[in-house]
């Protein structure tokens, strides 16, 4: 009988040997290790793109540590070298550098994590039972934050592919970096006639076609690809959405849009983002250069970034009038994104896009004794239309707290006497009112969905900007789930098999 046990136990524990190998996935420029923790596999910090400039000089919030970095800061993403021996892709990668916020008016608490401008990385979730013949519907989530700050690691994810289990219904996640600041988002000539414009979208452009490229080998279906994000993520999918010289539209089969939908961009050439761009160059000496572009590509790390960390971020006064924010550029994006969706030029795919009910709140507590119209507005008008703007500005924005946002709650919460009008008016203006003239238009071509979060009412931010992420990803213990299946199911499965790859119109329906 011993003999017996002995042959059955080592059988078993080979068994438990090899179920407790850890996942291996091989691309075509280098193989990666992942690890298991439950019911996923994740692959953390793959990279897949390169762009960096100078070795040493990397900044971490509570440590530092040394990456290997490439040459390319202000330059467009390009495909990582071959990459020698088994990869580790156990923790997750450095985020780009991130703005300094003035302040932080809502509940926000940067994480700790190491900083490097060799950042472009991205995180795989699946379940464990996906292999490379799966084909799963494939969920590109891009980080939010103002164009400013935010990384990959911003929200967990996991719930989405945890809910897809429970509902057969398997889901992939994928998460990447993209730059932000003036890393992704420089303007000016110098930067058109280089070539190099709206680098943060070109870096997510970069992560989808790594996607395209290579997510079945992690059980991913190409072909089933949804794209979303909250606030500048979801700014991003709908500027992705656009049809312009990248084919970026191409690259994924339906959208979720939390807090962010098109809206008029300001041209590369700009005045105001041809001045930041001067401001950056005289504020790192280099206006004497023959080249100020390359000037600004030398510049060590700590020193460029304390320049950028000077000019004004989406919680100071200016708030929503960005100082890096995306922009016309004839490639990226082709035309200002009002005009293409007038116009019919986005992709007929399936969409889901909604907003909290008090959106403008947080931008507004930076400007609360403002009296005039915001310079949001300023930028947004023909200054021959200004004064009309704002005189019908002030009869639709009365500085009456019971109509002001948060709405419903009386003269509670009146910070200022133009608080509540502020918030109300810069709320429609920047998320609710793009939102329904997209819904307007998209809502005759395709499938889409729309929802208004009324959370937490009981501070001065109401259901403020970013509230309802907790509905799309809750933390597993909370027990709700409809907003989940929502995304994991209906969304990201049902509607994607009903899409005919090469006829990407389908009916309408808006609830």
């Amino acid at each position: 009988m011993l003999p017996s046990f002995l042959v059955a136990l080592s059988i078993l524990l080979r068994n438990d040997f090899a179920a407790a190998e850890p996942p291996i996935v091989s691309l075509s420029y280098g193989t990666f290790q992942g690890l298991t923790e439950g019911n996923l596999t994740k692959f953390l910090g793959v990279p897949f793109g390169q762009a960096y400039v100078q070795p040493a000089l990397i900044s971490s919030m509570i440590r530092v540590e040394v990456f290997t970095l490439h040459s390319g800061r202000f330059e467009v993403p390009r495909a990582p070298g071959q990459l020698q021996g088994v990869q580790n892709a156990t923790t997750l990668g450095p985020a780009c550098p991130q703005q300094a916020l003035s302040l932080l008016p809502v509940p926000f608490v940067p994480g700790k994590y190491p900083i490097s401008e060799a950042c472009l990385m991205l995180d795989i979730l699946s379940p464990t039972t996906l292999n490379s013949n799966s084909n799963a519907p494939v969920f590109v989530w891009i980080f939010g934050g103002g164009f400013e700050v935010g990384n990959s690691r911003d929200i967990d994810v996991s719930p989405v592919v945890e809910r897809s289990i429970d509902t057969d219904e398997p889901v992939i996640v994928v998460t990447p970096n993209y730059r932000v600041s003036a890393f992704g988002f420089l303007a000016g000539k110098e930067v058109d006639a280089a070539g190099i414009t709206n680098l943060g979208i070109r870096d997510q452009i970069f992560a989808l076609r790594w996607v395209q490229k290579h997510i079945a080998a992690f059980g991913g279906d190409p072909d089933r690809v949804v794209v979303g994000g909250p606030s500048a993520g979801a700014i991003s999918t709908s500027l992705l959405l656009l049809s312009n010289k990248q084919n970026s539209n191409a690259l994924f089969r339906g959208a979720f849009m939390e807090s962010g939908a098109p809206w008029t961009l300001p041209s590369v050439a700009d005045s105001d983002l041809q001045s930041t761009y001067d401001s950056l160059v005289i504020a790192n000496n280099c206006s004497a250069a023959s080249d100020s572009l390359e000037c600004l590509r030398r510049i060590p790390f700590e020193s460029i970034m304390a320049t950028v960390n000077r000019t004004l971020d989406i919680f100071s006064y200016r708030s929503l009038s960005l100082f890096w924010t995306p922009y016309i550029d004839g490639d990226v994006i082709s035309r200002d994104p009002l005009v293409s969706v007038s116009q019919g030029l986005y992709a007929t795919i399936p969409l889901m896009i909604g907003n909290a009910d008090d959106e403008g709140t947080s931008f507004s507590f930076s400007n609360q004794n403002i009296t005039y119209v915001h310079p949001v507005v300023a930028g947004k008008f023909p200054e021959s239309a200004q004064e009309r703007m704002q005189t019908q500005i002030g009869h639709l924005y009365p500085e009456d707290p019971t109509q002001g946002s948060p709405f419903g709650t009386g003269t509670a919460y009146q910070l200022t006497p133009e608080y509540k009008w502020l918030a109300a008016f810069q709320g429609d203006f920047a998320f609710v009112g793009p939102r329904r003239s997209f819904l307007e238009k998209a809502s005759v071509t395709q499938d889409a969905w729309s929802w208004l979060s009324k959370r937490e009412k009981d501070t001065p931010f109401g259901a403020f900007h970013g509230s309802d992420v907790a509905l799309w990803f809750p933390n597993n213990t909370t027990g709700e789930t409809f907003a989940v299946d929502a995304l994991s199911k209906y969304f990201a499965h049902h509607q994607l098999n009903q899409v005919n790859k090469n006829s990407m119109k389908s009916t309408s329906s808006i609830h």
